[in-house]
């Protein structure tokens, strides 16, 4: 049996993806910017993949741009709508746990003579409202935050974010990472009310190398890569059409069975909080595992345990889980994300994040607490602990 658990660093391709985009590279293979049939084809397959990405979101499909993945899509969303809102100010917000594809960007912008706010979260990674609204300024003009956290499932409180700056005299920028939240959450674009939002395909068991980014119309954003002016001139390159047909394909499958999806996450997310309690001593749940939590994400420091140690036990018993971030999890220092939220050193040394999929099942999760109990039991008498 092998049992992935480790699907906020990526996810298993659904069949009917894979079939598409081999499909794609067979047959659909023209360039779309060409002017005979075999690219006037691919044009109307790529429009079809918008439309499936915009009804999932709740969004129009003229407000739907492709890109790379969720980095391209964030460093687009802020470097383009600071470009072109050059004139509006220079004070920018975030928070202080966001994914390296934003936090290292507002880095080099306080290079470029920005003022950023870093919001402060609490023992739960969620922002404080009121410490938002301090926050905000005439000459603020951009806000960037993560709508779910990639390491322990935190959402934030983006509907009363909406609310508080709809009304501002000079509005901000909203601009939402949601490459966690698209699938684990329910997403309606027209009563969100977010300016920017984006997605990845990977995350959704979809291609890799393949993202989008959400522009409210009347937005006012620039690119930041020229070339032949693709994507009605914001994202210049050639298509990456079978990457889109696939990303269409999984946003289709994240529309029909959303409901689904999140209660079955859910409920294997809370059985294997439960059993993980009730078997094993000196654990600590990193976050909420509430209503405030998205269904996919636990994430549990386990005392005394290198949480590298523990995830390579596990591998040998074929299950796969992380320490947090797949993006940065081979730097060997702790997570700036439980960092903030106040944990020890032993206790970020020892969290271990697990994340599901609906494709997950009960018996999975009965197989990984079992092994997980014997490993870590045999973890520690081996460090003196029991």
């Amino acid at each position: 049996m092998e049992i992935y658990l480790d699907n906020s660093a990526t996810t298993k391709p659904k069949e009917e993806v894979i079939d598409i985009m081999v499909k794609s590279m067979k047959e659909y293979y023209g360039n779309p910017s060409s002017l005979h049939r075999k690219g006037v084809e691919i044009e109307k397959l790529i429009k079809k993949a918008r439309k499936q990405i915009s009804k999932a979101l709740g969004a129009d499909e003229g407000e739907i741009y492709f890109t790379s993945g969720g980095t391209e899509s964030n460093n687009l969303a802020i470097l383009g709508a600071l470009k072109g809102n050059k004139r509006k100010g220079k004070h920018i917000i975030t928070t202080k746990i966001e994914h390296p594809s934003v936090l290292n960007v507002f880095n080099s912008l306080e290079e470029d003579g920005y003022e950023v706010s870093y919001l402060n979260v609490d023992k739960n990674g969620l922002i404080d409202i009121n410490d938002f609204e301090k926050s905000l300024r005439e000459d603020t003009v951009l806000i960037s935050i993560m709508y779910v956290n990639n390491e322990v499932g935190t959402i934030q409180p983006i509907p009363e974010i909406t609310k508080i700056i709809k009304n501002r005299k000079n509005k901000p920028i909203l601009h939402i990472d949601a490459v966690q939240a698209f699938g684990k959450i329910k997403i309606n674009l027209r009563k969100l009310k977010v300016d920017l939002m984006s997605i990845s395909g990977h995350k959704i068991s979809g291609p890799k190398g393949i993202g989008a980014l959400y522009v409210r119309r009347g937005t006012k954003i620039n690119s930041i890569v020229f070339g032949g002016n693709q994507e009605l001139g914001l994202r210049s390159g050639t298509e990456n059409v079978p990457g889109i047909l696939g990303l269409g394909v999984a946003a289709d499958l994240v529309k029909k069975n959303i409901d689904s999806n999140i209660e079955k996450m859910k409920g294997l997310k809370m059985k294997l909080a439960k059993e993980i309690g009730e078997n094993l001593e000196e654990i600590k749940i990193n976050g909420d595992i509430d209503e405030n939590s998205a269904p996919h994400i636990l994430n549990i420091s386990f005392k005394g345990i290198r949480g590298e140690v523990l995830i390579h036990t596990l591998e040998q018993k074929n299950i796969y889980v992380s320490t947090g971030s797949a993006c940065s999890s081979k730097k060997k220092t702790f997570s700036h994300v439980l960092k903030e939220m106040g944990l020890e050193n032993d206790e970020m040394e020892g969290a271990i994040r697990f994340s599901l999929s609906p494709e997950n099942t009960e018996e999975e999760i009965d197989y990984t607490v079992e092994n997980l109990k014997k490993s870590v039991e045999d973890l520690r008498k081996v460090i003196g602990r029991r």
